[in-house]
C-alpha cells in the first residue's frame, strides 16, 4: 500500500512538473512537445519499475520501423499512453473529445495531433476518423 501511495504521489507529480515546466513548448514546434513526451514516458517506466518494482521489458524493439503508423491501444492503463510516446516515433492517439478539455494537458494532446473522437455517438468527425489517420501518417 505504502509503495503504491509512493508511486501516485511521484508519478502525478513528475507529470504536473513537466507538463508546468514544457508549457512554453505550446508556443515552438510540435517536435518540443513531442520531446516532452518522451520524457514524461520515461518518468512513467522509471516510476513503474522504481515505486512498485515491476520490470518493463519491451521485446523486439529493433523491429520498430522509424517511419509514421497508427497504433491502436485497448487503454488498460494509463502507461502505455505515456509510454508508447517514448518507445515510438510520435505516435498518432486517438482518444475522447473530453480529453482535450483537460486544461494544459489537453492543449498538449492538440499540439501533437492526436484525433479526437465522441464516443457512443455518430458525429461527422467520427465518420471522418480513418481520413484523419491516412492524412496524418501520408504527411510524414
Amino acid at each position: 500500500m505504502l509503495r503504491k501511495i509512493f508511486f501516485l504521489f511521484f508519478f502525478y507529480f513528475g507529470v504536473i512538473f513537466l507538463c508546468l515546466i514544457l508549457l512554453p513548448a505550446l508556443i515552438f514546434s510540435k517536435s518540443l512537445v513531442i520531446f516532452g513526451g518522451k520524457i514524461l514516458g520515461d518518468w512513467c517506466k522509471f516510476c513503474i519499475e522504481f515505486f512498485l518494482n515491476t520490470k518493463i521489458i519491451i521485446q523486439g524493439k529493433e523491429n520498430i520501423v522509424k517511419k509514421k503508423f497508427f497504433i491502436a491501444c485497448a487503454h488498460q492503463s494509463q502507461f502505455e499512453t505515456f509510454f508508447l510516446q517514448s518507445l515510438f516515433n510520435s505516435p498518432v492517439f486517438i482518444l475522447k473529445k473530453e480529453l482535450l478539455l483537460i486544461p494544459i494537458f489537453g492543449w498538449y494532446l492538440k499540439k501533437i495531433g492526436s484525433i479526437s473522437i465522441s464516443r457512443n455517438k455518430i458525429t461527422r468527425e467520427n465518420l471522418t476518423f480513418f481520413d484523419n489517420i491516412k492524412k496524418i501518417v501520408n504527411n510524414s
